[in-house]
C-alpha cells in the first residue's frame, strides 16, 4: 500500500507510517523504521492492544481512586496511546508529553486527532533534556511518569542511567509511580541492569512481564514500576489478574534475586538497549 499516511523523521532519518488495523475498525498502528511502535483505538481509547501497554494500563488503574484525575508525564509520544487512555478513564487529568520527533507528533495529530477536551500538552525535545528543564511546579507533583523512549527499536543510552532516573524521580508526587518499558532478549542483562539502576533511584521497584520473558527465554518487554514510597502489596494480585496471561509480578526479595548483582548503569557505562531480531517486531507497510 502506497497511500498510507507517512512522514520522514528528520532527526533520526527513520520513516514512519500509520496503518489501519485490519481486524479492529477505528484502530491504527504507528510503525517507525519497520517496527510497530504504538497501537491506538481512536473509537475506544480505553482499549489497549500491546501487552506491555496493557500492563502499564493496569498500573494506571491502581492509582488513587478509580476514575480520579491524575497528573502524568509521558517521555515518548508514539500515537499518544496512554495519554488517550488516561483521558478516557480519568477525565480531567493533566498530562505532559515529551517527544523528540516533531514530524511524528504532527503526523499523529493530523491523522489520529487527540480529543479536543483533553488537557494534553506536548513539549518537543530530547526526553532527558526537557525533563531537566520542566517547570518547578511539576517537581513532586506527577502521579505517573511513563518512560517509553525509543529510537526505532532501541532505547537510547542516555535515558537508561542512574543520573537520568534520579532526575525522573524528582517529578514524582508522594505515592507517585514511574513505569519504564524495557525491551530485552534472552538472559535479560539489559533489563536486570535497568531494574538495579531504577532501584537505586527510588525506594521500591516491581517488574511485570510475561512469565517466559522474565525467565529470560525470549525477547520481549518488561515493565518496571518504581516509587519513592513502598508499592502497595495489594496491587500485585490485581495486576496479575488483569492479564495478559501468563504473567508474573516480582518485587522485594524476588526482584533482588532476579537482578542478581547486575551493575548500576551510569552515564559513563550506559549503552542502548539490544536490537530485536528483525523477525520479532519488524513489519512492512501494508503487510
Amino acid at each position: 500500500m502506497t497511500d498510507l499516511p507517512s512522514a520522514h523523521l528528520k532527526l533520526s532519518g527513520f520513516h514512519t507510517v500509520i496503518e489501519p488495523d485490519r481486524w479492529v475498525p477505528g484502530a491504527f498502528t504507528l510503525i517507525v523504521d519497520g517496527t510497530p511502535q504504538s497501537h491506538v483505538n481512536v473509537d475506544d481509547p480505553s482499549e489497549l492492544f500491546f501487552e506491555y501497554v496493557q500492563r502499564i494500563g493496569h498500573v494506571i488503574d491502581q492509582l488513587g481512586m478509580p476514575g480520579e484525575p491524575i497528573t502524568a508525564v509521558h517521555l515518548g509520544a508514539g500515537a499518544f496511546t496512554l495519554p488517550r487512555y488516561i483521558h478516557a478513564t480519568r477525565p480531567g487529568s493533566r498530562q505532559q508529553v515529551i517527544e523528540l520527533e516533531m514530524e511524528l507528533v504532527d503526523l499523529v495529530r493530523a491523522e489520529l486527532p487527540l480529543p479536543k477536551q483533553a488537557s494534553i500538552r506536548v513539549r518537543h525535545g530530547d526526553a532527558r533534556a526537557v525533563v531537566e528543564k520542566l517547570p518547578p511546579g511539576l517537581r513532586g507533583s506527577a502521579d505517573l511518569v511513563v518512560v517509553d523512549v525509543f529510537s526505532g527499536a532501541r532505547t537510547p543510552a542516555h535515558v537508561t542511567s542512574i543520573e537520568f532516573y534520579r532526575e525522573v524521580a524528582t517529578l514524582l508526587a508522594p505515592g507517585g509511580v514511574v513505569a519504564v518499558n524495557v525491551a530485552d532478549g534472552p538472559g535479560l542483562a539489559f533489563a536486570r541492569g535497568q531494574a538495579a539502576t531504577l532501584l537505586s533511584a527510588v525506594v521500591e521497584v516491581a517488574a511485570l512481564a510475561e512469565t517466559q520473558i522474565l525467565k529470560g527465554r525470549r525477547f520481549g518487554n518488561v515493565v518496571l514500576v518504581g516509587s519513592n514510597q513502598p508499592l502497595p502489596l495489594d496491587w500485585m494480585p490485581r495486576l496479575l489478574a488483569g492479564g495478559p496471561h501468563p504473567s508474573k509480578v516480582i518485587a522485594g526479595r524476588e526482584l533482588t534475586d532476579w537482578i542478581a548483582g547486575a551493575p548500576i548503569v551510569t552515564d559513563a557505562t550506559a549503552i542502548p538497549s539490544p536490537p530485536p531480531a528483525k523477525n520479532i517486531f519488524q513489519t512492512r507497510a501494508g503487510s
